[in-house]
């Protein structure tokens, strides 16, 4: 039957009559992910051996996501889109000179990013030729050579050194090193275009960067609330433990714009018996459908359910006790909080109050509550807000430093949070001036240097001359594409170290390089042998990696490596700065790292394959707040809104951009968003039926968005095809990166800058 009229949006249960993926997460359905990667890249006995590794002491750790790697894992300790992200990297299909030599830049240009990838593993360093518009070989003492001249010859501030979450701890400490021996700290990172929200403002509201859980914390927790998280698709190893938890009664919350399944059930890929004739398992008790921006409001409702409860049993609900001797700032944030307006709180969430108080009943009867986020509260104008709020209903009842108790951000790449505790970062604090005097004899800069939106508005200004990028895809991952794409040729120098041809390749400076670099699932032999790499979880614990497959070229080198090779032929000679002994012996590496930083890697070498790693400590756990008051801080709520700009207009709508099941961050896998129930296409716009008939749009019909932010840049995509999907009114979504230049790069969080790829205001245009 014809349905006549759109179906009405449901915050609290899917819409009828739009896509959706009618089974469970995990399950079938992952397996048949992973034979589909086997399939198409690499399907040999090696392979298999290191994904039953995959994870474990000893073994390569993952090249995906942050998540922890359990003291006693699984048989399998992987995951769909684990298996993706290291298969991917085992790719047998190669891009060498051959290569290069048949395609020139202009047509690679025209090829889809999937595609790019697809093409294999780079064997060789190439260097860019504009006369014929291709990459040609170089050999790698030239390469270095040649770099390093140009480097040298320019002011040292002109250069930004770029790292994408990848490199393992050693490459990471030598990177940034190697930046302030030069004269500078423009080291921005991946965590820049996602969680340095996190990093910048929960420093200031308990005093540590970084998530206050640990993987034990999950076996204690009564509640669980999710905010802007897709635990499906971003972190899926994370839904054993909630099935863990789940099935040992704790309660779990989710408030997210769209109903991604792997927070709605699940089936465990690994229990023969829920995968043939078992239940899946329900993860979400309640789940919640708010707009975006939205968290703000909904905060402040639970905590005013919060408040009530105290004053209908005064003395029994807050947590005095903590609230007096931990915190400051209460007072003036329970004034704010009992001033907020439910009609307005209704209006920015786009829930009623009788599901907020729903939510805040399983808050209140919980004693131990854990608060997980991702960047659906980050990626917003006022993220700090956001992550302030949440911050506050936490220690209201004390659920901060506490066995089963904690904020907990979800990190996205394996070695994010990793890069940041070993200095790569902007700021002076992140690596000690009088380690760096001490240990190497050098004056690192007093100056802090650029974050990647401040990188990229000098690159537009004209004031960077040299982009390095320890892997990534920058081109692809920053917002304002087209106007950062039209502006690389102008830099002097453009070196891209990675394992894979992407389009930010296809942008060469003036001089441009691809280096060729070992993937982590890589042997590593050095002059002292098979080396092991280091990385950090999401919970701040540090495990050693060892890769065991063949390199696909014996041209290729390590990210140490290429990092010593670049600082040996850029900077001066110094007896310290023992270059070509690093290279030979990554332990001398990561002695330097427990040197810098003793507090936190003390032993590295002796604790590097601890099984579950080893932890390197978070003050606000032991609830000792390293923040100017000494202690940690209530923010009363200025808005209700997470939004920079709210959509003003019949025809303006706020934009959240998405992964898809098939990728990781910038790469692209295939063109399945399976578990949305959507396949193929990625140029599409997801908007609700009744949105559409209101806007006058019919289904598969091409419209074009453009930003309406008014700064003077015009920003426009053309050719998406509506699809209707259960999203809340008043926003639609579309997918990352193909989405990004409607982001405009001034467009960002108010406090680190993170770009607002989940609440931008667009114009749709039929």
């Amino acid at each position: 039957m014809t349905r006549t009229t759109p179906p009405r949006h449901d915050a609290t249960k899917q819409d009828e009559g739009l896509p959706y993926f009618d089974h469970p997460s995990g399950g079938w359905g992952s397996l048949k992910g992973v034979a589909k990667i086997f399939g198409d890249v690499r399907k040999d006995s090696e392979a298999f051996r290191i994904l039953y590794e995959l994870n474990k002491p000893k073994g390569v750790m993952c090249s995906s996501c942050a998540w922890a790697k359990p003291a006693n894992p699984h048989a399998a300790e992987f995951c769909e889109n684990g298996a993706k992200s290291v298969l991917w990297e085992l790719d047998q299909r190669r891009v060498g000179a051959d290569f290069f030599a048949e395609h020139t830049v202009a047509e690679l240009k025209t090829w889809p990013d999937h595609d790019l990838e697809a093409a294999g593993r780079l064997t060789e360093p190439m260097r860019y030729d504009a006369a014929n518009d291709r990459y040609q070989p170089v050999g790698w003492d030239e390469a270095f050579t040649a770099i390093g001249a140009i480097l040298k010859a320019m002011d040292p501030k002109e250069a930004v050194f770029y790292a994408s979450g990848h490199a393992g701890l050693e490459a990471s400490y030598l990177y940034a090193l190697f930046a302030r021996a030069m004269g500078h700290q423009n080291l921005p990172q991946s965590s820049n275009m996602c969680h340095e929200t996190t990093s910048v403002n929960l420093k200031s509201f308990i005093g540590t960067p970084v998530g206050t859980c640990t993987l034990e914390d999950f076996d204690h927790c009564d509640a669980i609330f999710f905010f802007g998280q897709n635990t499906g698709t971003n972190s899926p190893r994370f839904l054993h433990t909630l099935k863990a938890a789940v099935n040992r009664g704790c309660r779990i919350v989710t408030f997210n714009p769209l109903r991604e399944r792997g927070l709605i059930e699940f089936v465990d890929p690994q229990n023969l018996a829920q995968m043939t004739f078992g239940k899946a398992t329900r993860i979400s008790e309640q789940y919640y459908q708010l707009r975006p921006g939205g968290d703000i409001a909904v905060l402040a409702g639970m905590m005013k359910c919060v408040l009530a409860a105290e004053d209908a049993a005064p003395g029994s609900v807050l947590d005095r006790d903590f609230i007096d001797t931990h915190t400051t700032g209460f007072a003036e944030t329970e004034s704010a909080v009992r001033a907020a307006r439910w009609e307005e709180i209704e209006r920015h969430s786009g829930l009623t109050r009788a599901m907020i108080e729903e939510a805040a009943e399983v808050y209140l009867s919980a004693k131990n509550v854990i608060g997980i986020y991702g960047m659906g509260m980050t990626q917003h104008v006022n993220g700090w807000l956001n992550l302030g709020m949440y911050c506050n209903l936490l220690m209201m009842r004390g659920n901060i430093g506490r066995l089963g108790a904690g904020i907990s951000p979800v990190r996205g790449h394996s070695n994010v949070q990793g890069q940041r505790t070993v200095g790569i970062g902007e700021k002076s604090a992140h690596m000690p001036a009088e380690k760096l005097r001490e240990l190497f004899g050098i004056e690192a800069p007093k100056e802090d240097g650029m974050n990647a939106v401040m990188a990229f508005e000098a690159l537009l200004e004209g004031r960077v001359k040299a982009l390095i990028s320890l892997g990534g895809n920058l081109v692809r991952a920053m917002p304002d594409r087209e106007r950062i794409e039209a502006a690389y040729p102008q830099l002097d120098l453009s070196v891209s170290i990675a394992t894979k041809l992407n389009r930010s390749h296809l942008a060469p400076g003036k001089a441009a390089y691809i280096l060729p670099c070992l993937g982590r699932a890589d042997a590593d032999m050095q002059a002292n042998g098979r080396q092991a790499t280091s990385m950090e979880d999401t919970f701040s614990h540090i495990y050693g990696s060892i890769g065991a497959a063949t390199p696909p070229s014996p041209h290729l080198r390590s990210e140490t490596a290429i990092v010593a090779g670049l600082a040996k032929a850029t900077l001066p000679a110094n007896d310290r700065l023992d270059w070509d002994g690093w290279t030979a012996d990554y332990g001398k590496v990561r002695d330097l790292i427990a040197e810098t930083f003793p507090d936190d890697f003390a032993d590295f070498n002796a604790r590097l394959h601890q099984p579950g790693g080893f932890y390197r400590g978070n003050p606000a756990r032991e609830r000792t707040w390293k923040t100017e008051s000494g202690k940690a801080v209530f923010t009363p709520p200025e808005t209700l809104s997470a939004l920079g700009q709210a959509p003003e207009g019949e025809r303006e709508m706020t934009l959240i951009t998405l992964r898809s099941n098939d990728q990781f961050n910038t790469t692209i896998y295939g063109y399945s968003d399976r578990l949305r129930g959507l396949e193929g296409d990625r140029m599409i716009v997801l908007i609700h039926p009744q949105e559409m008939a209101r806007l006058g749009l019919v289904e598969g019909a091409k419209v074009a968005l453009s930003c309406a932010v008014q700064d003077g840049v015009k920003r426009r995509i053309d050719g998406l095809r509506v699809t209707g999907y259960d999203l809340p009114m008043g926003c639609i979504a579309g997918y990352y990166p193909e989405l990004n230049p409607l982001v405009p790069l001034g467009y960002h969080e108010k406090n680190s800058k993170t770009p607002a790829y989940k609440g931008t205001p667009v114009i749709v245009e039929p």
